[in-house]
């Protein structure tokens, strides 16, 4: 299993990618699975863990590509002692995948620009795609499957939503919509709670800063799982107003999983992930947003948890991408080694 070094495995807070990989390591060893996971040397871990730097370079700053030039390499010298290699680390490890016998999935957690297409062209015909919602599939490539992002299930409870206040939990950046949640609940008169890594420095300083205070807009900082199942699950409704194709959100899944609805722009993956009208609602804008908060009380907060659980589990993941091994590995029911 080859993780980002970027963030631990599992992220301290922020760490998508990190977070998807530990989950699911976690509970394909549970099930039954060998597990290497290759990840930052303080990584967590019930599998084994192998690393060539102890530190995060997100956390602790050195130069990237060195660090992950070596990180992958590392695994790909071993290629041999597995059965097959799950790559979560975007599309640098594909330029490996002729030079070894074991055989590549892909996990793509997204396209951080057009520019990167070629390479995942190239190998396509020698390694296996998985998309991580429908909606996030490029037309150019081939896919052997759509796994949705599993969540531990274990670290998230139902709250009651009696908090009082609205949700924006994600990065702070135009894309994810931060200053639309604002307005949103500033219409709406309600306090918002903020949660998030500051990605735009100048965004947040010029445009959400000027409306941070002690009692209407919150800001929390970049919370960790220890604050987040109370956080998520105090609130009202998580509002999600992006302003892209967002390929998945694990933060809409989460707050599902507390029994909290989310209202989002139906961008992207969200019509996958939302049942609308059920666990919250889609809506095209602000105002049909400000709508949606009105009638939040309409939305079973026990439908949104059965609906997370259902979908977005650990053990669904797992056992997903447990079909999908033996599929590529022509093993039904054998062992292997990731």
């Amino acid at each position: 299993m080859l993780a980002p070094v970027t963030w631990r495995t599992p992220p301290r807070n922020y760490g998508p990618w990190e977070q998807v990989a530990s989950v699911l390591t976690e509970a394909l060893v549970k099930n039954g699975v060998d597990v290497t996971l290759f990840a930052t040397g303080d990584s967590i871990t019930s599998g084994t863990l192998r690393s060539v730097r102890e530190s995060p370079v997100g956390e602790f700053p050195g130069d990237a590509k060195v660090w992950e030039c070596l990180h992958i390499a590392h695994l790909m010298e071993s290629a041999n002692d597995f059965d097959i290699i799950h790559n979560h680390f975007d599309f640098l490890p594909l330029t490996y995948s002729k030079l070894i016998r074991t055989p590549v999935i892909t996990t793509i957690h997204g396209f951080s620009s057009e520019e990167i297409i070629p390479v995942y062209k190239k190998y396509n015909d020698n390694t296996h795609y998985v998309s991580i919602s429908n909606s996030d599939r490029h037309p150019e490539l081939e896919y052997l499957d759509t796994v949705y992002n599993g969540i531990d299930e274990n670290l998230f409870q139902p709250g009651k939503g009696n908090g009082g206040y609205l949700l924006y939990f994600g990065r702070i950046h135009p894309h994810k919509g931060t200053l639309e949640a604002i307005r949103i609940a500033e219409k709406c008169n309600l306090p918002l709670l903020i949660c998030g890594l500051i990605q735009d420095q100048s965004y947040f300083d010029e445009l959400i800063k000027p409306h941070v205070n002690t009692t209407s807009v919150i800001y929390m900082g970049n919370v960790g799982p220890e604050k987040r199942n109370e956080i998520m699950g105090d609130a009202i409704a998580l509002l999600h107003p992006i302003n892209f194709e967002e390929p998945f959100g694990l933060s809409v899944a989460e707050a599902m999983f507390c029994g909290t609805p989310v209202i989002a722009f139906n961008k992207g993956s969200m019509k996958e992930l939302i049942v609308d009208g059920k666990t919250g609602f889609l809506v095209d804008d602000i105002s049909q947003a400000i709508e949606a908060v009105k009638n939040i009380h309409m939305i079973s907060r026990d439908e949104c948890r059965i609906h997370a659980v259902s979908k977005f589990s650990s053990q669904v993941m797992a056992q997903h991408y447990m079909k999908l091994y033996e599929k590529v590995l022509n093993k039904p029911g054998g062992g292997f080694s990731i």
